[in-house]
């Protein structure tokens, strides 16, 4: 007996057209291809930009040639874009709102089709996407913006709706008015916690990143408190404070990779610096040999960048894995450290980092695990104490400046953040 069987469906396509900044340069066309299972992209480069004397690699996975390059996902838990590219897709809790929005939208259409990679690629706000690159359709529309004259980023007045409606979200009640509006105010830097983009007091792109209601403690105050000290501690960071919405404490980060003219600057992870798959280790020692090639200023950066392995470790942020180091692209095909963002401590954490020292020291557990390898970071011996110091006084404050009014942290907030702070790595240090 003879089955029949259904004719296999041709692969589905989506094309986008990739471009640069404010003056939309075009780069090349990105190619998405679903074939059952598979899901895999192709890129090629316009042959006018291969021309440009301003060319540079915008991702250092996609090699100056013309013609497609294909890229597959070696993991499931890899992106299916190239590096630079899935750098700007929504984070986890910007999956979590285009998801939710997804299965309402197909219980009244049961025709829509499961969710793809590119749809969640073509989910950001064009105004807001990370970094320069910008993603056309094939009729020659910037994704998911408005008609002239409007926009969908919101301004700080919306703060409250927008904290209601995500409220709502990790109470799984929201309606669909509430996921229409967070729709594309997701943004690619920062994990599950609920977050958007929005228009500051003055206008400048900013994060504003909201309480959970799973929270133990108060997780945004922690953040701009360590960002604010981690300034006082010699090191570049995004600004930060905290604003008051409905009794809760939003901390308002502005983005770095905006100029005040609001030109766009290229951003790439530390991730697509080293083109890392996303659960293999990797360590700090790694990003500097990179870094060596690619950073316009590179001692300044590997000073830099030990002065921050120092100050995490002092103050217990252990979530720094590789998604939380970025790099701007400074000109002339090379490449400047970012400012620091994402900047956390975990009182309920050993402090052990996530990233390794180096391939033969593992996690950074101690400073004299750092002062080892300080030479790698184009630090002498007493450059290093010297910097130990400097941070070391800076952490030293850290009840002041957490109940300055830009933190505003409470007595009994104090004690839950001490064992942060206060470890016996800050007092053997």
């Amino acid at each position: 007996m003879l089955t029949q069987t259904s004719p296999k469906q041709a692969p589905a396509r989506t094309q986008f057209d990739v471009c640069l900044g404010k003056s939309q340069k075009p780069l090349g066309r990105l190619i998405f291809v679903k074939d059952g299972q598979r899901e895999f992209s192709q890129f090629a480069y316009s042959e006018a930009w291969l021309a440009d004397p301003e060319f540079f690699e915008v991702s250092f996975d996609l090699q100056r040639q013309s013609g497609y390059q294909l890229r597959k996902p070696p993991t499931r838990n890899d992106s299916c874009f190239f590096l630079a590219l899935a750098d700007t897709e929504p984070d986890a809790w910007g999956r979590r709102v285009i998801a939710r929005a997804h299965a309402k939208a197909r219980t009244k259409d049961a025709s829509l089709g499961p969710l793809t990679e590119a749809d969640h690629l073509a989910s950001v706000d064009d105004f807001s996407r990370v970094g320069a690159l910008r993603l056309r359709d094939v009729n020659g529309n910037f994704l998911r913006r408005v008609a002239d004259g409007a926009r969908s980023t919101p301004a700080f007045l919306e703060l409250e709706k927008i904290l209601l409606a995500s409220r709502a979200v990790e109470m799984s009640q929201e309606t669909a008015e509430d996921l229409a509006y967070l729709q594309g105010k997701g943004t690619s830097l920062g994990g599950m916690r609920p977050k958007c983009t929005i228009l500051d007091t003055d206008g400048a792109l900013s994060l504003g990143k909201f309480p959970s209601v799973n929270d133990e403690r108060c997780v945004t105050r922690g953040e701009v408190l360590a960002l604010r000290l981690a300034q006082l501690a010699g090191i570049e960071s995004a600004q930060a404070r905290i604003v008051m919405v409905q009794g809760k404490p939003v901390a308002m980060v502005r983005r770095f990779d905006r100029t005040p003219e609001q030109n766009r600057i290229p951003y790439i992870s530390g991730a697509t610096l080293l083109q890392a798959r996303r659960d293999d280790e990797h360590s700090y020692t790694e990003i500097i040999d990179v870094m060596r090639a690619k950073c316009e200023n590179f001692i300044d950066d590997a000073r830099q960048l030990w002065r921050r392995l120092v100050f995490n470790h002092l103050i217990t942020n252990v979530d720094d894995h590789l998604q939380n180091i970025g790099f701007l692209y400074s000109g002339n095909k090379q490449w400047r450290l970012s400012p620091a963002f994402d900047l956390n401590p975990f009182p309920d954490k050993d402090p052990e980092s996530k990233t390794w020292l180096s391939e033969d020291s593992g996690p950074i557990t101690s400073i004299e695990q750092l002062m080892g390898q300080a030479a790698r970071f184009e630090l002498s011996r007493p450059q290093a104490r010297k910097t130990v110091d400097q941070v070391v006084a800076a952490v030293k404050r850290w009840k002041e400046v957490a109940t300055s009014p830009e933190v505003g942290l409470q007595a009994h907030e104090i004690n839950e953040f001490k064992p942060a702070f206060e470890s016996k790595a800050a007092s053997g240090a």
